[in-house]
């Protein structure tokens, strides 16, 4: 019986975990204007790595080599490219860190 109520305990975690990841709109931003290639992709790398799982990573980046980076980037990587932008120059990127 306690381990029964344990695991539901549990369970009941991860679907708030879960519920809560799937509700947030809240990101992290990353200015990479005025860098060139790598640079851009790398600190991108970096600032995912300190993120929770399913956290969103917004980039801003002038290098229009960047386009394709992400685009790899997220295929090789198993991260999401949720957005990918350009406006004056400046190219916009939206990630989400793999669950």
């Amino acid at each position: 019986m306690i381990l029964e109520a344990s695991a539901e305990c549990v369970l009941n975690r991860r679907m708030a975990y879960t519920q809560r990841m799937e509700n947030s709109t809240e990101e992290s931003l990353l200015d990479a204007t005025g860098l060139t290639c790598p640079m851009p992709l790398l600190k991108a790398k970096r600032a995912l790595n300190g993120l929770q799982a399913g956290a969103l990573l917004r980039v801003r980046a002038t290098d229009p080599g960047s386009v394709r980076d992400f685009e790899v980037f997220a295929r090789q990587s198993g991260h999401t490219l949720l957005e990918s932008s350009e406006a004056d120059g400046v190219y916009n990127y939206l990630l989400q860190k793999k669950a």
